[in-house]
């Protein structure tokens, strides 16, 4: 198997492996980041580990979502699973399901696949919208994450896996408190947002 080759399924694994937990912290792009400094920056090589990373993320979270729909008879009596059903076909969704799949370090897009995958919401629209964002994220990450790393390569050339063990958990632990909390009261009390309570949290989802 050819060093290339080799890397472009390690980057594509540690991206969907990453993402298939909900909450889980680990950084794929830094991973990737490494790899590419390893085979060499060129245009073509950015852009396909960039395409790779994020195909692997978007991936993963279908893992989340088909575990959620799985699951749905326990999940959906809970107030902020209704919440993204309810809204699930509305423009604001899917651009909050865009920035949350940007936004660095913080799982926030894993909140939403587990809505989405207890109220069955369309598959392909998020997908496709997730898609999207994890190639921004990625090219945006992996570009400043090289800058750094080229500088600096020998202080990154050691692994944690305490560290890692400790924010995974730390991100499990934040899931599990922020879908305790009511969402749609804080969004009426700090953003003053009325949100749509008048379709059912299947409203706008289709089946799978």
């Amino acid at each position: 198997m050819s060093p290339w080759l080799l890397a472009a399924l390690l980057i594509l694994a540690v991206s969907f492996v990453s993402n298939i937990s909900p909450f889980f912290g680990a950084s794929y792009t830094f991973f990737a980041t490494l790899d590419l400094i390893l085979l060499g920056f060129t245009p073509a090589n950015f852009l396909l580990v960039v395409a790779l990373s994020a195909a692997g993320a978007a991936l993963g979270k279908l893992v989340i979502y088909y575990g959620a729909f799985g699951l749905r008879r326990f999940l959906v009596g809970n107030r902020n699973v209704q919440l993204i059903g309810r809204n699930a076909s509305t423009r604001t969704f899917y651009a909050v399901l865009f920035v949350a799949a940007f936004i660095p370090i913080l799982p926030l897009d894993d909140f939403i696949y587990i809505g989405a995958g207890a109220t069955s919401v369309s598959l392909p629209g998020i997908s496709a919208v997730t898609l999207g964002a994890k190639l921004l994220k990625s090219g945006v990450e992996i570009a400043v994450e090289f800058a750094v790393l080229k500088a600096v390569i020998q202080v990154f050339t050691f692994s944690n896996i305490w560290l890692t063990v400790a924010v995974t958990a730390g991100f499990m632990a934040l899931g599990i408190v922020v879908y305790q909390l009511d969402w749609e009261g804080l969004v009426k009390k700090y953003l003053h947002i009325e949100l749509d309570k008048s379709r059912p949290p299947d409203a706008g989802a289709q089946a799978i």
